[in-house]
């Protein structure tokens, strides 16, 4: 007797790409695509006005003044780094937010969230931190709140800031200024931030030797608008690093960005760094760093105002729009795509 012949099933499967998961996952919150992704497709339709998410701040009018706003949070890990620690780094970075939309910074709020155990010697450590960050850029801390959750639900602490300040006369700079021909400047060498956290947490802090660059960036802002330079944008370069600050730029203006790769500062340890570990510097995250997007004709006048760390590394035009590209020292090109995935968490 014949035997049946046995059925072969198959049934191929296409699976979902990770980046359509139900789930959160830590890469959406590290400054690349995926965060990216996040703010578009479900948060950004919660504004009334939708380019302002685009922007680190938003500028509201009321009546007799302009004002700008921000609000962000810092669960950095180790507290403590080389450089600063979680309270310098809440300060600069809510002053660096308001700075970017051209306002001097007036106002902030502190909110806490620590974690049962924390000692009380580290919490004033913190606490002295944040009042000479806010002294230095005459910051007034003018109310908050404090909240303390078990042990194991925190991660020491966590802060919450918002910040107001004061914009000046008709100051316009937001990335829908931005036009071709535009020169991309840098304020400094870029990597600093990112190698300090990541030789913290690995234990060679020591041997690596470099802190943080974190800053406030309200000073070197103000000596361009002091000057009267027409600056167009400017941009921090956090999460995600200098690589997707340009990228978000570039399809905001709906603009090509070419860069030349010799020009971008890097410090040699954090190039030898970046080389041991395979990572690219332009990715990593900074905390005092700052692109200023502007007309050619302004470009000597911005590297005066900026000091001589400052340096023009690129420029906007109307070729490969929305992407970035990077060229080399033999005058080859490659693209700079914006972070896919999450290089390392808890960075800020």
């Amino acid at each position: 007797m014949e035997k049946p012949h046995a059925t072969i099933s198959t049934q191929f499967h296409c699976p979902r790409p990770a980046h359509e998961s139900e789930k959160i996952s830590m890469s959406h919150g590290g400054g690349g695509k995926l965060m990216h992704q996040l703010i578009q497709k479900y948060i950004q339709p919660l504004y009334k006005d939708p380019t302002a998410i685009l922007h680190d701040s938003t500028v509201v009018n009321s009546p007799g003044s302009r004002i700008a706003m921000t609000t962000d949070s810092f669960v950095v890990n180790p507290v403590q780094f080389p450089g600063g620690d979680i309270g310098q780094l809440a300060v600069c970075g809510t002053i660096n937010d308001l700075a970017m939309a051209g306002a001097k910074p007036r106002y902030m709020s502190l909110a806490f969230i620590i974690e049962e155990g924390l000692s009380l010697e580290l919490f004033e450590s913190i606490l002295l931190s944040i009042r000479h960050a806010a002294e230095q850029s005459q910051v007034e801390i003018v109310t908050g709140d404090t909240k303390v959750v078990e042990r194991g639900k925190g991660d020491q602490i966590f802060i919450n800031t918002s910040g107001i300040g004061e914009v000046a006369g008709d100051l316009d700079i937001r990335p829908g200024r931005i036009a071709a021909g535009d020169a991309i400047i840098i304020n400094g060498d870029i990597g600093r931030h990112g190698v300090a956290i990541m030789s913290s947490r690995d234990g060679t802090s020591a041997e690596v030797g470099i802190d943080s660059d974190l800053a406030p960036l309200d000073g070197p802002v103000q000596s361009l608008i002091d000057r009267q330079i027409d600056v167009h944008c400017l941009r921090d370069l956090t999460r995600g690093g200098l690589a997707s600050a340009l990228n978000e730029l570039a399809e905001a203006a709906d603009l090509g960005i070419v860069i030349d790769e010799a020009s971008i500062p890097v410090n040699h340890r954090v190039a030898s760094y970046c080389e041991i570990l395979g990572l690219e510097p332009h990715y990593l995250a900074n905390e005092g760093r700052f692109i200023c997007i502007l007309p050619q004709s302004a470009v000597d006048a911005a590297l005066q105002a900026l000091g001589p760390d400052a340096t023009r590394i690129g420029t906007f035009d109307s070729e490969e729009k929305g992407f970035v590209r990077l060229r080399s020292q033999w005058d080859t090109q490659r693209f700079l795509p914006m972070l896919s995935g999450e290089q390392l968490p808890r960075i800020c």
